[in-house]
């Protein structure tokens, strides 16, 4: 099993190239972002840990977990932020593990994730780095008409994602296997995808 991790920042399309992969049989798929929030949900623990070390209430009065109410408290405090993500990203590497554990038969585990290349945490995670880029203004305005939001409130969200933002503009980093550049129609992006995989498994059989 090798797990081929795919990111890019907002508006890259790395959600575009993880479901043309899956239509293409790499059906084992891991959207980290997601599995976030559903943990925040599914592990009573994990909130509890975090309202604890946060000291506040992220739930409303019947005990649902308000997402609103943790972005506010983490919005511009780095070390809260630090403190959540000291507490969820263990839970999160486990809850893979897991994953990887029902699909013991894949040949492949896409494992799809915006920030995974800025986290230490994941570090020794990949076995395979897949970049999914576009142009910063491209990649904004995807975003904008994708979620009806404001261009520079979308601005402001891709300000978070600095190493996203430097890779976009011509910075390399030597943890990336292969770059897709998502800047053509989708007929395009899946002919890429197509010469993507066979190139990994071209890898994967050399090893």
């Amino acid at each position: 099993m090798s797990v081929v991790v795919v990111t890019g920042g907002i508006g890259s399309g790395k959600s575009s190239v993880c479901r043309m992969m899956y239509e293409r049989g790499w059906t084992a798929q891991y959207d980290a972002d997601a599995r976030v929030k559903a943990l925040y949900v599914e592990d009573n623990g994990l909130l509890a840990s975090i309202e604890e070390a946060l000291d506040s209430v992220l739930r409303d009065g019947n005990g649902v977990f308000q997402p609103r109410l943790l972005a506010q408290r983490i919005f511009s405090d780095k070390d809260a932020l630090a403190t959540v993500e000291s507490l969820v990203f263990p839970a999160l590497i486990e809850d893979f593990e897991k994953f990887k554990r029902r699909n013991a038969g894949e040949e492949v585990i896409v494992f799809e994730s915006a920030t995974i290349l800025e986290k230490p945490q994941f570090d020794g995670l990949p076995d395979i780095v897949v970049l999914v880029d576009a142009p910063l203004e491209l990649r904004a305005s995807r975003a904008s008409s994708r979620d009806g939001a404001d261009i520079e409130a979308v601005r402001s969200r891709m300000a978070s994602q600095p190493l996203m933002n430097r890779l976009s503009q011509g910075e390399t980093d030597p943890r990336v296997d292969f770059a897709i550049c998502n800047d053509g129609t989708p007929a395009e992006l899946a002919d890429k995808v197509e010469e993507l995989m066979s190139n990994i498994h071209k890898q994967f059989i050399k090893k």
